[in-house]
């Protein structure tokens, strides 16, 4: 998980497992999109430093999609082609609350270790 001095940039295989799934449902929470914006909203959020590929993000959409924790529609855009839109359910807004809150304790924990305070 760690940045080398060479590339700037977090794969998805360098993730907490299951953080591109929480990270995806909290930009469709912000507003339903389509893979490539949310991909560049991602990018976006995280000031350059976290970049999902196709081969990451269409599977990860399609479980998310499967679990019933977005829905998706086909929608034009504003290019006037064809794509599909995601949006949250309200068991996608439930489980959002309830990784974002797994997120908060692991991430505390982490930090506590890697980034102990100076007493």
């Amino acid at each position: 998980m760690l940045l080398s001095d060479i590339d700037k940039t977090m794969k998805p295989n360098d993730l907490v497992q299951g953080t591109l799934s929480l990270l995806i449902l909290r930009i469709l929470a912000l507003e339903p999109t389509h893979g490539w914006a949310l991909s560049q909203r991602l990018k976006q959020l995280s000031q350059d430093v976290l970049q999902v590929g196709p081969g990451s993000l269409y599977p990860a959409l399609h479980k998310l999609e499967q679990e019933g924790w977005i829905s998706a529609e086909w929608l034009l855009s504003d290019t006037k082609r064809r794509v599909k839109f995601y949006s949250l359910t309200k068991a996608g807004r439930k489980q959002l609350a309830s990784q974002t809150a797994d997120w908060k304790r692991l991430s505390g924990a982490i930090s506590e270790i890697v980034l102990p305070a100076r007493g």
